[in-house]
């Protein structure tokens, strides 16, 4: 290899439904967009059970080839990095047999099916030493990334409440049908949505220790949430809510979150993601357009007032990873690691306990 040139890394693909398009986006356009990058993705191969499908997807996003048995990307010496993006029943044996192989892996969230399977599969990785992500991407906002800057500086003194919310509307007319399928899914709206919210509500404020949770299914013959609703206690004091539903009509991507301090407040939407809205003690919110070169991420994009986009979190969070990959370095504790993805499927475990006996659930881990 030649002085300057970029060292390459095979990509092997499960999965080319929407987090496929997502990935596949993001490993071009860190190609060249975030010059150099760490390493220089290969896009090797893509898997999926349908051949035409699969086919079609290696051909539109630059694979060189496809299959459509998972296992013949684990048996790839090409590939180096594994990245599940497929259902949420197909998370835990094809990443474990990747690490196992010496790949090193993402899969996206949630990580399993329920705590149990998730605990297993972050153990065996976690056994193989390879380096480990479970894809929560909303951790690679900008502003999801300077209200943690923010928050780490104690500029909001002690954090007394979150509020988070992650709504849509899809559920109300389909969409993947496996989402609805418990022995596909694992769960509804809690593991789908939900779980994004436990995973920043952990991040910005830290671990939470109780639960209080109601879950509720509007569609007939459905075994799966719609909604989840519940209070939460963290362990250090601080209060909050969570919300998760997929049937709430004129919600496209609705996920909010706020916190307060003893000192000040942020919020954030989602739908606004360039926004952080920010108050100083009790001087009222203004907004912060997370844009400016000295904010996360700037670096590798345009001009301040030119803004980004959601597309854009997936370029932060694989440019983490393959720095990580190069450097030898940790994931956390800004990259969800997949105990990270673990310790969100416990906490929606505790939740669907809670519901389902109606009790203040408190969480633990094995």
């Amino acid at each position: 290899m030649s002085a300057g040139e970029v060292a390459p890394i095979g990509v092997g693909m499960l999965g080319y439904a929407f987090m496929g398009k997502a990935h596949s986006n993001a490993y071009k356009t860190l190609a060249y967009m975030t010059w150099p990058p760490p390493l220089m993705p290969r896009l090797v191969s893509i898997a999926g059970r349908d051949e035409q499908a699969v086919a079609e997807a290696a051909r539109r996003y630059g694979f060189a080839g496809h299959v459509t048995d998972w296992r013949a990307l684990v048996a790839d010496d090409r590939v180096g990095l594994f990245d599940n993006a497929g259902p949420n029943n197909l998370h835990a044996e094809p990443t474990i047999a990747a690490a196992e192989a010496g790949k090193h892996v993402i899969c996206e969230k949630p990580l399993g099916r329920d705590g149990a399977e998730s605990y297993e599969t972050w153990q065996r990785v976690a056994a193989t030493g390879v380096k480990h992500m479970c894809a929560f991407n909303y951790r690679f906002v900008p502003a999801v990334r300077l209200a943690r800057e923010i928050i780490e500086s104690g500029e909001l003194g002690d954090i007394q409440h979150f509020r988070g919310a992650y709504l849509q509307e899809w559920g109300t007319t389909g969409g993947e049908l496996w989402r609805f399928d418990k022995a596909a899914a694992g769960s509804g709206a809690l593991g789908d949505l939900g779980a994004h919210v436990i995973d920043l509500a952990r991040y910005l404020v830290g671990e939470i220790a109780a639960v209080s949770a109601l879950i509720a299914t509007f569609a007939p013959g459905r075994d799966v949430d719609d909604a989840v609703e519940s209070v939460i206690a963290f362990q250090s004091g601080a209060v909050g809510t969570i919300e998760a539903s997929r049937v709430c009509p004129g919600r496209k991507n609705h996920f909010t979150w706020e916190i307060n301090g003893s000192a000040g407040s942020l919020a954030f939407d989602l739908e606004r993601l360039n926004e952080l809205q920010y108050s100083e003690a009790n001087a009222g919110f203004r907004t912060v357009l997370v844009s400016e070169p000295e904010h996360p991420f700037s670096e590798h994009w345009w001009p301040q007032g030119h803004l980004l986009g959601w597309e854009h979190s997936f370029v932060h969070e694989l440019h983490h990873l393959l720095t990580a990959i190069r450097d030898d370095s940790d994931v956390a504790p800004h990259g969800a690691t997949l105990e990270d993805g673990y310790r969100a499927a416990e906490i929606c475990d505790a939740m669907l306990r809670s519901a389902e006996a109606g009790t203040r659930e408190t969480v633990t881990y094995r």
